[in-house]
């Protein structure tokens, strides 16, 4: 038990203080003055005033544009203020400061916390989403830095406790955090994960062929190309970089079901995701009992499948870092307030999802898509991109669709991966194709 006890000291104490289950991190703000939230570039993001009175307030600058990431300290803690409550509420000022203030019964002042965060993209996926209601991520896919997360519709912070009774009774789910807790069918953005597939039992996408009428008929059923656009002679880049729904409808009856499974769950599908945020796990339901024209709707992107826009990113995250997820991250450093380094956080990688062969057959489907395909609109900047859009409907009728689009730029060096979904908007290269284009443009532009 003594040896017990010096390894919880030593080793695992700040862990368990640090949960955001642990109450006894309350007691801490009666003695210090919460620490600040930063941007990577030294805006402040929340900060705490304190008035002459000594009262507090926790004050959020860009109110709604940061609200699902920074999150809020009030009514519980979400996003970077549950996650860095524990940095936030200790204070590295100086020894004989800290006494000086404990004698006087006056408050520390606690350390503040540094994000991967850009304001200047951050307020351009804001800006760029308006009144849509979606999600836009930005991060680097060598490190995993998470540049932008964007959720709409939002929240203001600086007003959470005055609105909270309409907020949690809104079926608009102002709450929710779209971009790690929404689940979407995925549209043809999955075309990436049914190429990964095909890949993979093939060996290459050589030898494939297609004839696309508009669409393709099995046991009665139907599925049509987006318009009813007829692609005639395809080959796998073509179908690919055109979206025809027909050509991996028909893809999905070759593929093996079991092989598919395995394939998705290694891209994490069904599975724990590296997400410090809460999060909801995308899922994947296919077996050998699985009916062929769920398997057709599965192998373009329908079906039974959802996926967050975080897990989509990450995918096509690890497609740009040769075949390597990297965790995503939020928080670079924390210092006190004075300016004294306290800690600091770097890249990780996950982990291998697919080889490095792969990624790169995979990358060059996705830049046929912008050079010949639906994401046109992006060709022709100073930076090169590869990318997928999506079209992804979610009602009975067929009559509603989100849009999507995932990609990154660099091709030759990936720089940045840009994930887009607009919720009822339409065909992901009119909506979301824009919506990227606006990042990629504000990335090179800093």
């Amino acid at each position: 038990m003594l040896l017990y006890f010096v390894y919880f000291n030593v080793f695992r104490s700040d862990d368990v203080i640090n949960s955001p289950y642990n109450r006894r991190q309350d007691t801490f703000a009666e003695r210090v003055v919460r620490g600040s939230i930063l941007s990577s570039d030294g805006e402040v993001l929340a900060e705490t005033q304190v008035a002459e009175d000594g009262s507090e307030t926790r004050v959020y600058p860009y109110g709604e544009m940061f609200a699902h990431v920074v999150g809020y300290e009030s009514e519980g803690k979400s996003g970077i203020e549950s996650l860095a409550n524990f940095s936030l509420l200790s204070s590295h000022a100086f020894f004989t400061e800290k006494v000086a203030n404990e004698l006087r019964e006056e408050k520390n002042i606690g350390d503040n916390v540094y994000t991967t965060l850009n304001v200047s993209l951050q307020a351009t996926a804001y800006e760029a989403l308006g009144s849509h209601s979606g999600a836009v991520v930005a991060l680097e896919p060598s490190t995993g830095r998470i540049l932008a997360l964007v959720s709409n519709p939002g929240f203001d912070p600086n007003t959470l406790s005055e609105d909270w009774e309409t907020l949690i009774s809104s079926v608009d789910g102002e709450l929710l955090n779209r971009a790690t807790q929404g689940q979407y069918p995925p549209g043809s953005v999955f075309k990436i994960v049914t190429a990964l597939e095909y890949y993979r039992e093939n060996g290459s996408f050589d030898g494939f062929s297609y004839d696309c009428g508009g669409s393709v008929t099995h046991d009665g059923y139907t599925i049509s190309c987006y318009n009813g656009s007829a692609h005639g002679h395809e080959d796998f880049r073509t179908a690919f970089a055109k979206s025809c729904n027909a050509a991996f409808a028909s893809l999905g009856l070759t593929l093996d079901r079991a092989s598919f499974a395995r394939t998705c769950g290694e891209l994490l599908f069904n599975e724990e995701l590296p997400v410090s945020l809460p999060y909801n796990k995308s899922s994947f339901a296919l077996d050998d009992s699985t009916e062929d024209t769920v398997a057709m709707m599965t192998a373009m992107g329908q079906g039974e499948t959802t996926v967050s826009p975080m897990h989509m990113a990450m995918i096509t995250s690890a497609v740009a870092n040769g075949g390597v997820l990297m965790n995503p991250y939020l928080i670079e450093r924390v210092e006190s307030y004075t300016g004294a380094r306290v800690e600091s956080y770097s890249a990780s990688a996950y982990g291998k999802l697919m080889t490095a062969q792969e990624a790169e057959a995979l990358t060059g489907l996705m830049e046929a898509v912008v050079q010949e395909g639906t994401g046109r609109a992006l060709g022709g900047a100073s930076y090169t991109v590869a990318g997928k859009t999506g079209t992804a409907e979610f009602s009975s009728d067929k009559s509603k669709s989100h849009a999507w689009f995932t990609g990154f730029s660099n091709v030759e060096s990936p720089d940045l991966v840009v994930t887009v979904i607009v919720e009822e908007a339409g065909s992901g290269s009119e909506y979301a194709v824009p919506i990227a284009k606006k990042l990629f443009d504000a990335y090179y532009s800093l």
